[in-house]
């Protein structure tokens, strides 16, 4: 994607195409052109998207939800006849100040 010269550019296959294209100034080293390109492609939001969609997960049927909230009223309900017989230890309210 880079090429040998100091015209750098970065795309990638989104639906929309984005570049990031920095060129050399007239007084300017390897090092800050690089730089710049750099920060150019973290202020497009180019590697957070693809990262978003690399690991972005599946949704879940409604059956599978449905299944899930199930089972954690189940538990809910286990734990609070647990508590009511002391087998279980009570857990202290969260919240903030009194």
């Amino acid at each position: 994607m880079c090429q040998v010269g100091y015209n750098l550019s970065l795309c990638y296959n989104l639906p929309t195409m984005v570049n990031a294209e920095v060129t050399r100034n007239s007084n300017e080293n390897a090092m800050s052109v690089i730089r710049r390109f750099t920060r150019k492609v973290q202020g497009s939001g180019i590697i957070q998207r693809k990262r978003g969609l690399r690991f972005a997960t599946r949704i879940q049927s409604p059956y599978k939800v449905k299944q899930r909230a199930l089972k954690l009223i189940n538990r809910r309900a286990d734990f609070a006849e647990l508590v009511k017989q002391g087998k279980a230890p009570v857990k202290p309210e969260r919240g903030g100040r009194k």
